[in-house]
């Protein structure tokens, strides 16, 4: 199979998982009790400017607010181009002519209960003179629960043995590491899982690996939302909640590549910022 072959294979999945999601989510909303309306996803286009005219790709936006999901937004996007001088040297394969191709799906979803954890999901796909995959998911609990912790852990953990019994233990390390706010010494939540670079010379092998992170993403928080979706919550736990929701503000704008790899690239300032809550305090 050609690149451009694989191109099209990932970037048609990426907009596939995007649907699932979605209509999971809906899902939710549409079983969740309560006076608020259920929400429902509206969906945006952008186009990616370039500065000689050409075709720089572009994306869509998926976000819902709701009665679940305070907040949530799913994108895809397809993006290419030349990477400036700079920022071509962080980048594998890049440090030639600079071109890049780049595909992926990424979503944030803060949820109104602060008794249902916050979560993170991106896979991608990237192409220079190499390509390889990334991307990860994790969990960001306002209150550690051991139970919801298990599951999701599970989830990633079987997503991993199905490909490589070496992968959890690795990429489990790699996501505590990463989603670590260094400048307040603690970790954004719970982990799950983290990786990049993921070229192991059987693409098809390593596509499988990129989709069932995704369908075991979905699987594994789907079930989470649904079980604690129903609970009561204090003030004081709401309280709780927007105040370390300003620890994952901190984290996206101060260390997040994902972040920095979109504004380096053109992407839309809207969408790069989706990640950001509707509603924050710092005490």
């Amino acid at each position: 199979m050609d690149i451009e072959a694989r191109k099209t294979d990932a970037q048609t999945w990426f907009r596939t998982l995007r649907d699932r999601i979605c209509a999971e989510f809906e899902a939710i909303e549409d079983a969740a009790t309560g006076d608020a309306a259920a929400g429902h996803f509206e969906r945006k286009q952008w186009e990616r400017p370039t500065e000689d005219g050409s075709d720089g790709g572009g994306g869509e936006m998926s976000v819902m607010r709701g009665r679940v999901f305070e907040k949530v937004g799913v994108n895809i996007s397809t993006v290419s181009g030349v990477f400036s001088e700079q920022f071509r040297k962080e980048i594998k394969g890049a440090a030639g002519d600079g071109r890049f191709w780049a595909s992926g799906i990424s979503l944030v979803a803060h949820m109104c209960s602060p008794r249902v954890p916050a979560v993170h999901m991106n896979t991608r796909m990237i192409v220079t003179s190499k390509h390889w995959f990334g991307g990860g998911a994790d969990l960001t609990p306002m209150t550690p629960v051991q139970e919801d912790t298990d599951a999701f852990h599970a989830g990633m953990r079987g997503a991993c043995d199905r490909a490589d019994e070496s992968y959890y233990p690795k990429f489990k390390k790699w996501c505590d590491e990463y989603f670590y706010l260094k400048h307040r010494d603690e970790p954004r939540g719970i982990g799950g899982i983290f990786f990049d670079d993921l070229d192991n010379g059987d693409w098809d092998a390593d596509f499988a690996f990129v989709r069932d992170v995704g369908t075991s993403f979905l699987d594994t928080y789907a079930a989470i939302v649904r079980h604690r979706m129903g609970e009561s919550w204090t003030a004081a736990e709401r309280e709780h909640q927007l105040v370390r929701r300003g620890r994952y503000v901190e984290f996206n704008l101060l260390w997040d590549r994902g972040t920095r790899f979109g504004i380096m690239t053109g992407g839309n300032p809207e969408a790069i910022l989706m990640s950001l809550p509707p509603e924050v305090r710092w005490p």
